[in-house]
């Protein structure tokens, strides 16, 4: 069963996302919050799963809340929800640890799977909300191509593993890209999450955009050299 803490200042808000939540057979809502401090306080308590994190928030609002929970080693995965897919925090909250975006405004076939994605480690975002990150970078100066610590630790398969995360491929369809089994798609992206230290495959994104390893229009830049050994035989 996922267990979600839903927090948003609108109790209409938080009355509809439980209506839909609760219908579902794998999941319940243990929890709801009007602010990120209500979050804070209450999540280690009511040990949730995921959270569905409003980004605006009187108080302590979706983004520093989010921060704080990472920062505090927090296993809850953290959707954060908006009502507009240009919100200037995106980025930001993308850094501070969130899984993803929802817009208020999907349909809740898309809540609950962005729920069960989440939980699972992976993560819906509403195709806006890629694209606005995107064109964030494009805008953005473009710094001096340098790794973050464990870049330079990642086979050539895994960096074209990184690769095909930073288009937004899911794992059955990086595993139909590389032509391998579902199963080893799975592995060498779990081995790139676990070199580069990222949280989930959002974090692994922005790590591959800041490094310069992706540029702007899903192009690939000049690759830092890579380990040339690759444990898994045969690919």
């Amino acid at each position: 069963m996922i267990r979600v803490l839903v927090a948003d200042d609108q109790a209409l808000v938080r009355g509809g996302l439980r209506m839909i939540i609760d219908a579902q057979p794998d999941m319940e809502v243990v929890g709801e919050a009007s602010d990120g401090r209500e979050v804070l306080d209450t999540i280690d308590h009511l040990g949730a799963d995921v959270v569905l994190m409003d980004i605006r928030m009187p108080g302590v609002d979706g983004l520093a809340a989010t921060r704080r929970l990472v920062q505090r080693g927090s296993d809850a995965r953290i959707v954060m929800l908006t009502t507009f897919d240009l919100d200037e925090y995106v980025y930001e909250a993308l850094r501070a640890g969130a899984s993803g975006f929802l817009l208020k405004t999907a349909p809740p076939h898309q809540l609950t799977t962005a729920i069960r994605d989440a939980a699972a480690g992976d993560v819906l975002m509403a195709p806006s909300i890629t694209r606005r990150l995107v064109e964030d970078f494009v805008n953005r100066p473009r710094p001096a191509v340098h790794g973050p610590a464990g870049l330079e630790h990642l086979t050539a398969r895994e960096l074209e593993v990184l690769l095909l995360i930073a288009q937004g491929m899911s794992n059955s369809e990086i595993a139909g890209s590389l032509h391998v089994s579902a199963t080893t798609a799975k592995t060498h992206v779990g081995r790139v999450l676990m070199k580069l230290g990222a949280r989930d495959r959002v974090q692994a994104v922005v790590i591959a955009y800041e490094s310069g390893l992706v540029r702007p229009g899903g192009k690939a830049a000049e690759a830092p050299t890579a380990t040339t050994s690759d444990p898994t035989p045969g690919l």
